[in-house]
């Protein structure tokens, strides 16, 4: 892989699918990845009955420092590790959901090109990209990228129990304190379980107002002070680990609309996120020629090939599609500058899926009794 001393790359061996093998490990699942012994050690040496994994979307671990220091979060956090590629949403959760590595469950991004149906589909929401029109009467990304979660597997093995508690998920809340008091619920119930919770915010806010609005901190502080109030009700035979998904950048974007000639190179839409962008093209030279001129000040330039080699996004057998949902090019930003292909894509003040510091490196924090 290619190397950047202001950049942070994925470590496929610290990152947030280890968590997840170290999950099924102590349940007694499979699993082909590895795990994080420090994790490892704790649930070994501890044996709760409970393990609660928190993901609140976007808390990455830096801002966690800098807006709430001496928090209750802050000063439980044991150390930062590694989101995946792209540092997204959809990439993350995933793999935190399953075990796998983003190239194995082919989730890669918020809005994928699905080979078998020549469209780019949102995958969360079933949508043609930049759309609210449905790309199909049934849902497109779970035909073609099944996956298991790890909830779904213990409770189908019976011996534990797995729940899900998510707006998304078995068990739906309303809001921050309806969500951790369904954790509280789960947690007082018979029997020894993995409860996996999932919060959209920081991100949301974020992604409209910036990371540092004062609305951004006034979140941090109460999702502190929630989870703080939880993890000092529950009993000592619960272990809570508060994780993210991916981290943040405030950005600026650059219009595809304001460069027909380079824009006229591409065959369809850009896909994955704006600031880890794919291609595919129709004229090569050109498009290249173009990028150079346009781009240069901001961009890696990659193609297809040296990407997959890269094994950027994760380790293990591709999944069967995750070939044919690349472009020809990728265009790797290392500056704040992202892509809206036109005036239909979204106006983001802040965005991810990059490898800043910021955008890559999430929290491992952990209370127990």
């Amino acid at each position: 892989m290619w190397k950047n001393k202001n950049l942070v790359y994925p470590n496929y061996n610290d990152c947030i699918v280890n968590l997840a093998c170290s999950i099924r490990k102590y349940f007694w699942l499979s699993y082909t990845n590895n795990t994080l012994n420090d994790i490892d050690v704790l649930l070994e040496s501890k044996q709760p009955k409970n393990v609660v994994v928190i993901l609140y979307d976007g808390m990455w671990a830096n801002l966690i420092k800098r807006i709430i220091p001496g928090s209750f979060l802050s000063k439980n956090m044991i150390r930062s590790f590694s989101s995946v590629a792209p540092a997204t949403t959809t990439a993350s959760t995933i793999s935190m959901l399953t075990w796998l590595y983003p190239k194995e469950h082919g989730w890669l991004w918020w809005d994928l090109y699905i080979e078998p149906e020549n469209k780019i589909v949102s995958l969360f929401t079933n949508e043609l990209k930049d759309t609210n029109i449905q790309a199909q009467d049934y849902y497109v990304a779970m035909k073609y990228y099944p996956y298991q979660t790890i909830t779904d597997e213990l409770n189908q093995n019976g011996e534990y129990s797995g729940m899900y508690i998510s707006p998304f998920g078995d068990i739906k809340y309303e809001n921050l304190q309806d969500m951790t008091d369904k954790i509280y619920n789960c947690c007082e119930e018979k029997g020894k379980k993995y409860i996996y919770a999932y919060y959209s915010e920081p991100d949301s806010t974020m992604h409209e107002l910036w990371t540092d609005s004062e609305e951004a901190k006034k979140l941090f502080e109460n999702i502190n002070s929630k989870t703080e109030e939880l993890c000092k009700k529950l009993n000592d035979d619960s272990i809570v680990i508060v994780i993210a998904d991916h981290g943040h950048l405030n950005c600026e974007w650059i219009l595809l609309d304001n460069y027909p000639d380079f824009k006229n190179t591409l065959d369809g839409d850009i896909r994955i996120e704006g600031k880890l962008c794919t291609f595919k093209v129709k004229d090569e030279t050109t498009f290249k020629d173009l990028f150079q001129k346009y781009f240069s000040k901001d961009f890696l330039l990659y193609t297809k090939d040296e990407v997959i080699n890269m094994n950027l996004f994760g380790l293990g057998n591709e999944h069967e599609l995750f070939r044919k949902s690349l472009g020809d090019y990728f265009a790797l930003w290392y500056t704040d500058k992202y892509f809206r292909y036109s005036e239909a894509s979204p106006d983001l003040k802040s965005i991810h899926s990059w490898f800043t510091e910021d955008e890559m490196l999430i929290p491992l924090i952990i209370y127990h009794k």
